[in-house]
């Protein structure tokens, strides 16, 4: 019989082992690629010396000569002080494939997650399913699957993308609520190149299949980082936007400050270009809009014609959804309408506001559009906007024609606050298109004196029809404002629906309006 002694040594013996299960030679070449360990990557995330493991003595059945903790090193800890469960790939063992045990500590931390409403972080390096585990591992990813229901809309999913992942290994992560992917380091594919060529005898290298920036490029990547520690300080600051749960509110930071008309407020009042043509960057608006100048956008690299990002007003998150006059003039498209509804919907989800910045002159009109179901893809963000119970404040800064004012936001939509500036144009589309369609006849007759002709009906049509005060006299627009004055009253407006209670609808079993 052993000593209480001995069993500790031994309990030592196998948490030492279980700390580097990997093969010499997996962990020579992960080594020799400057790679962390799992274990480094997840203290690289948390709080220093937060980190509690679970399952690390878990292995594949079978041969007790399986590595301890089957390609997979999951527990929980904090950032920022905060609970979250956190799991990290080992590409050392099995190749950080998916097999029953690592399905099993996986969806374990999920549980774990939803029991105690807390963010739950993926560090994904895999190759995907394990092949010789064959259907079993196939059942895991399904089980994972089930996992993400569970906690989705209830915590926040965060997924870190830091190898080569294929087949479930992408699909598990393109289920969650944000992904951050490093440059030259991770890819993300169904199938990657060797099966690509061996089935279809197509070639491709990784980075142009599935590289970092060419799935940010396609909306799946929400941020692309330089180095894994940019990825995690990016994490980190998201999860300072966010709450821990769908029951409590995102961290209150700095409130109060400047409660007066700044240099900054003062200088909107001369920001925008006389010229409607003229592109400005809405990042400057949202700069001198929201506290200290900052904010996290989320897909910067995907349907840039529109940016969503969060920030604060007031210390409390919100979200922003602005159209880009820089890109495509700010027009919305199906891509910007995915992307926009997409992040309403997690906005709503978390409780946290939505402000609407508004320069839009429509749809993007066009065959390939019209082919690719603009009307249907492009009616998610209108459902998007009907559906969101939070509060929802729109400025309009300059153009709001067509559909575009109307799922930008509008008051008939159910945003509860909308401000306009005076340089807002608010009309079912530009002055060109409209006296080119009412004033067609008028024009030509005009012979020789056309374009002159043509000019005073733009001038008449921009000056007393698509004008904020046609809107305002209707109550579409609650109040014209200076535009020293915008950061203030979305301020006021949002601690006024601050305590905001939706509208009850008639018994049901789900909506269908969300056509996604």
């Amino acid at each position: 019989m052993s000593t209480t002694t001995e069993k500790l040594v031994g309990l030592t013996a196998k948490l030492e082992e279980a700390r580097n299960p990997g093969s010499e030679r997996a962990i020579a070449k992960r080594t020799a690629a400057g790679l962390p360990s799992p274990r480094d990557r997840i203290d690289a995330l948390l709080d220093p010396g937060s980190f509690v493991e679970y399952g690390a003595l878990m292995r594949a059945p079978g041969s007790s000569a399986n590595p301890y903790g089957d390609g997979v090193v999951t527990g929980r800890g904090t950032v920022e002080g905060r609970p979250v469960v956190v799991y990290s790939h080992d590409n050392t063992v099995f190749g950080g494939s998916l097999g029953e045990m690592f399905g099993r500590k996986v969806v374990a931390m999920m549980e774990l997650a939803a029991k105690t409403a807390c963010p739950i972080i993926g560090i994904n390096d895999s190759g995907g399913a394990r092949v010789q585990d064959a259907v079993t591992s196939l059942a895991f990813y399904s089980e994972i699957g089930r996992r993400q229901r569970l906690l989705s809309g209830l915590a926040p999913q965060i997924s870190i993308m830091l190898g080569k992942c294929a087949g479930g290994a992408a699909y598990s992560p393109a289920c969650t609520d944000f992904v951050v992917a490093v440059q030259d380091q991770a890819y993300m594919f169904v199938t990657g190149p060797d099966v690509l060529k061996a089935v279809t005898g197509e070639e491709i290298s990784a980075e142009d299949l599935g590289g970092a920036k060419k799935q940010a490029s396609y909306g799946t990547v929400h941020h692309v980082a330089d180095s894994e520690p940019e990825a995690f300080a990016w994490v980190k600051t998201l999860l300072g936007y966010l709450p821990s749960n769908c029951y409590e509110s995102a961290p209150l930071v700095n409130p109060g400050l400047e409660p007066t008309v700044t240099e900054s407020d003062l200088s909107l009042d001369s920001f925008l270009p006389d010229s409607d043509n003229t592109a400005y960057d809405m990042h400057d608006v949202m700069m001198r809009v929201f506290d200290d100048g900052e904010f996290h956008e989320i897909g910067a690299l995907y349907a840039p014609n529109v940016i969503t990002a969060f920030t604060r007003v007031d210390g409390r998150t919100v979200g922003v959804v602005a159209n880009q006059p820089t890109y495509l003039s700010g027009a919305l498209d199906i891509a910007s309408s995915e992307k926009a509804a997409r992040f309403i919907y997690i906005c709503d989800a978390y409780a946290i506001p939505v402000v609407f910045l508004v320069d839009i002159p429509g749809y993007l009109p066009g065959l390939e559009q019209e082919r690719a179901g603009v009307i249907y893809r492009g009616a998610k963000l209108l459902a998007a906007v009907i559906e969101s119970t939070v509060p929802k404040v729109t400025v309009v800064i300059r153009k709001a024609y067509g559909g575009g004012y109307a799922v930008m936001g509008s008051k008939n939509l159910g945003a509860d606050l909308n401000f306009a500036w005076p340089t807002a144009r608010i009309a079912v589309m530009g002055a060109e298109g409209a006296v080119g369609l009412l004033r067609r006849r008028e024009i030509e007759a005009a012979g020789e004196d056309g374009p002159r002709v043509r000019q005073g009906f733009i001038d008449f049509y921009n000056e007393f029809v698509a004008t904020p005060y046609t809107a305002a006299e209707r109550g579409y627009i609650d109040a014209v404002i200076e535009p020293s004055q915008t950061r203030l009253e979305i301020r006021r407006a949002l601690m006024l629906l601050a305590d905001k209670t939706p509208d009850p609808l008639p018994p049901r079993r789900r909506s269908l309006l969300r056509p996604i």
